[in-house]
Formats: C-alpha cells, sequence, structure tokens
C-alpha cells in the first residue's frame, strides 16, 4: 500500500472513538457559544435598526429614525379582552334585518367549544359624526367629537381566538411568549428623550393586568434595558423607589458611583455583555427617578378644570383619567411608548363580553371615553398633537352572534375587528377596509396584525423591515416575514 492510499484509507475510514469525542466536545458546545454571542449582541451590525454607540450616552441614548416622520411619541390604549366592533365603529344595519335568526355562513365563529346562538343587533345606536360621516356607536360620546381625526380601520385580523396569545400577538407580534413588545422595538430603534424616566411605561387596571402579563411588554431577547416599566396610576409610582430610612442622598450617590465603577471595570474586561451595560444603565435610571417619576405622577400640580376634564371627580372615570392625564405628563418630559391597559383579571372585569356584551362595553366604554377625549383634548392644547401617535383597541372582536338563544353576550371574533389611529402622521376621518356584510371577517383591504405593527414603526420613522435585531443567527424584526404599511392611513 503506498502512501497515496494510505492517506485514502485515513479519510475515508470511520473515526476512532477517541475522535469522535473530540468532535462532538468541541463541536456541540459550540451551539451554545453561538447563542450567547448572539444573545450579548457580539454579531451586531450596524445596519440593525438605527446606529447605536454605548460612548455616546448609554445603551437608551437617543437615535435618529430611518427617515424623517411626525411621531416621536406612541400611547397604546389596549382594551384588554376584546371590545366588539359591531357595537362600537362598524355600523351593520343587516343584523337588524336578521336579528335573532341562526348564523348560516361559512365563516368560522364561536371559541372554546362555546354555543353559536344566533344574531343579534347591536344594542346601542350608531351616528354619523363630523364632517366625515364616520359611523360611532353612542358609547361613545366624547370620542365621537374627534371623529374627523380618527382613521378606523374596519378590517383587521390575528391569527389566534383565545386572549393571552392574542394580547401576545398584538403586543410582540407572535403568539409565543419570550419576543420582544412594540415599546421594546420602538426604545431599541429611537431610543429616549429623556435621562431620568423610562423610554417605555406600561400602566394596567387595578382589577389585574392581561392574562399573559408582564410577557405583553418584555424586551425578550433584547437587552433588559428596553423592556416596559409599570407605573401604578395612584400613590408612589415604583415600588421600592423611595430611599431607605437612615440612608442620606450623598451615601447612596457614593455607593451608586463605587458599584458603577466596579461594574464598568466588568464591563472594560467583558465587552459585550448587554445584561450588564442594562443594569448599570438600570441603576442610574432609578435614582434619577426618585424625584422625577414622583414629580411626573404628581397632579395636584394640575388645574381643577384639566382633573375635573379627565373625569378625576368622578369614581367610573378616576382611575382610567389618572392614567391618561398622567400620560399626558410622561409625554411632555419625553417618554416614548406609553401603554394603558382597560380591563384586567378575565371575563366581565375586561372586555370581554361573554355573559352580557351589553353591560359589559356599557361599563368598560363608560370608564375610558371621557378620559380618552380629554388625552386628546389636552394634547392638541399642550401641542403634543402634532408629534404623538394614538392608538385604540384590542387584541381582537367579538362575533356579531349572541353566545346561546336570548343570551346577550358575544364571543371571541379574530377574523375581523376593529382599531383606530389618531395623531401625528394619521390621516384622519375616514374608516379603512371592510367586514363582510354581518360583521363576522375582514374582506376589502384586510390588515393584518403585522400589518398594523409596520404602520406603527412607519409613522414613528422606523422601516420594519430594517428595524432587526440578530438573534439565533437569524434578523428577527417584529413583523417577522409579513407586514405591509397601511398607506392609506398616512397624511
Amino acid at each position: 500500500m503506498d502512501v497515496s492510499d494510505k492517506q485514502r484509507f485515513s479519510v475515508n475510514s470511520p473515526p476512532s472513538r477517541r475522535q469522535m469525542l473530540q468532535r462532538m466536545g468541541a463541536g456541540f458546545p459550540a451551539l451554545a457559544l453561538l447563542d450567547v454571542l448572539s444573545r450579548d449582541g457580539f454579531f451586531a451590525r450596524a445596519a440593525h435598526g438605527a446606529a447605536r454607540d454605548s460612548a455616546t450616552g448609554g445603551i437608551l441614548s437617543q437615535k435618529p429614525a430611518h427617515f424623517e416622520a411626525k411621531a416621536k411619541h406612541a400611547v397604546f390604549l389596549f382594551m384588554n379582552g376584546a371590545p366588539s366592533q359591531v357595537d362600537t365603529f362598524d355600523y351593520k344595519p343587516v343584523l337588524t334585518k336578521f336579528n335573532n335568526t341562526p348564523y348560516k355562513g361559512d365563516a368560522v365563529v364561536g371559541s372554546n367549544n362555546r354555543p353559536i346562538g344566533n344574531l343579534m343587533q347591536t344594542p346601542f345606536t350608531f351616528r354619523q359624526h363630523g364632517q366625515s360621516g364616520l359611523w360611532i356607536t353612542d358609547l361613545f360620546p366624547h370620542t365621537a367629537k374627534f371623529a374627523d381625526d380618527l382613521c378606523v380601520i374596519r378590517s383587521c385580523h390575528t391569527d389566534t381566538a383565545a386572549h393571552a396569545s392574542g394580547c401576545l400577538q398584538m403586543n410582540t407580534g407572535s403568539v409565543t411568549i419570550g419576543k420582544p413588545s412594540l415599546g421594546s422595538w420602538l426604545s431599541y430603534g429611537l431610543g429616549t428623550e429623556n435621562e431620568s424616566l423610562p423610554s417605555f411605561v406600561v400602566m394596567t387596571d387595578p382589577r389585574g393586568g392581561p392574562i399573559s402579563g408582564a410577557s405583553n411588554w418584555t424586551a425578550g431577547f433584547m437587552p433588559a434595558a428596553f423592556q416596559g416599566t409599570l407605573f401604578r396610576s395612584k400613590g408612589a409610582p415604583l415600588l421600592n423607589l423611595k430611599t431607605p430610612e437612615g440612608v442620606s442622598e450623598r451615601t447612596q450617590r457614593e455607593a451608586l458611583d463605587v458599584l458603577g465603577d466596579l461594574n464598568r471595570q466588568h464591563l472594560e474586561a467583558h465587552p459585550g455583555e448587554s445584561e450588564l451595560a442594562a443594569r448599570i444603565e438600570s441603576y442610574e435610571l432609578a435614582y434619577r427617578m426618585q424625584t422625577a417619576a414622583v414629580e411626573a405622577v404628581d397632579l395636584d400640580q394640575e388645574s381643577l378644570q384639566t382633573r375635573a376634564l379627565y373625569g378625576l371627580d368622578d369614581d367610573l372615570t378616576a382611575d382610567f383619567g389618572r392614567k391618561c392625564l398622567i400620560t399626558r405628563r410622561l409625554l411632555e418630559r419625553g417618554v416614548r411608548f406609553v401603554q394603558l391597559y382597560s380591563g384586567g383579571g378575565h371575563i366581565e372585569d375586561t372586555w370581554d363580553g361573554h355573559n352580557d356584551c351589553i353591560s359589559n362595553h356599557k361599563l368598560h366604554a363608560g370608564e375610558t371615553d371621557k378620559p380618552i377625549a380629554a388625552l386628546m383634548s389636552d394634547l392638541k392644547r399642550t401641542g403634543l398633537w402634532d408629534e404623538t401617535l394614538l392608538i385604540w383597541g384590542g387584541e381582537f372582536g367579538r362575533t356579531p352572534t349572541s353566545e346561546g338563544v336570548d343570551k346577550p353576550g358575544r364571543d371571541h371574533d379574530w377574523q375581523g375587528f376593529t382599531m383606530w389611529l389618531s395623531g401625528a402622521g394619521v390621516k384622519g376621518g375616514q374608516a379603512i377596509g371592510t367586514t363582510d356584510e354581518l360583521g363576522f371577517k375582514a374582506e376589502e383591504e384586510p390588515c393584518h396584525v403585522s400589518d398594523l405593527h409596520a404602520t406603527i414603526l412607519h409613522l414613528m420613522g422606523l422601516d420594519h423591515t430594517k428595524l432587526t435585531y440578530l438573534y439565533q443567527g437569524l434578523d428577527q424584526r417584529i413583523t417577522g416575514v409579513r407586514g405591509n404599511v397601511v398607506k392609506k392611513a398616512l397624511v
């Protein structure tokens, strides 16, 4: 056997046990290493999102948008539990004609094996409002005054009929946990305009948060600094924010300085550790917020007239009114994204009107209508209207059928529902898209959740195809492989 034969034999022969163990030991850990490096941003490239340089002000420093846009801030008015489109902004007179008759169509209806009842007309009165003549139910007499500012999208649809996954998809673009939320993507792409308050603030309902909890405002695989900060609308805005008794401001400052020096030394020795960078940022932000956050939620600084405008003197509207007024104050101080939840817990404590959609929607619309209109009015008064985007809606809609004969509840409808946009960059006074004549399914100009997210990002100056984050070897984005900007919604 000559040398070439030996070489050929060596190459083609199966590896020995020792060689196999060596290859496995060196190969599989590399997969874990790839994941760890990806999580820490080791492979991040300048093309991902806006340019970011920690040396110029930290991970949350303000960053340039992809293109010039009017909207600098966004407020998501999240109606947790899913409001009914046919009882709010999607007028269906055919339902009156066929009221209390069996549904004979082919649209998929019902969820969780609940019974499908007869078609049910809306118990509320629809009227046309403004010069645009938008149809709006009498559930929203205050918001209806701003009809010419509303861009109502009547053809929204999503991929799930369950509340937990529905909220997740509306907030993160995915029906599974662990993905960054919309507010996190905005913080990542644009940074913050302030150094003393979070870029992304969330205020939930006192009756509880959404079923899927903090996953709705998580930063997912991004650094923790981009996640939402939960504020309370009464009392201290954040728990454990107050300096402990017996600790002076000087002592606290010196302790933070020492801790910061140690952390920075470690960071210099281990560049790319995004979690440590986020932790350093959070310590300093918490210190600054001890004054700024308390001042931001101090509504005693507001006039009695303003407090009455938001309904703070009425038990029905007081909580959501406080949240809306705090929102205006946060926007004035440069907070990028604020999300307010109406409805918490489950079933009737939210907009989830399975048993009695009539009383359910009267309650929750009554709690939110006046405060939302007050926020819109106040944004116009203060000049914030021209730089603030408003988003209203829930995780999906409700069926035009009742849940059982003579039962005035409505089931989940993920195939066609309504949301509206308003404010900076939005062309108001119009309705985009339609559902079928009964209101079951999106037909003309369907708008998937990914399309809605693409449009929101566009209004904020971000291209959803370029706003990416490298994770697990892939350029991740909130819209996944889908998403088209709803151009009709733009000015």
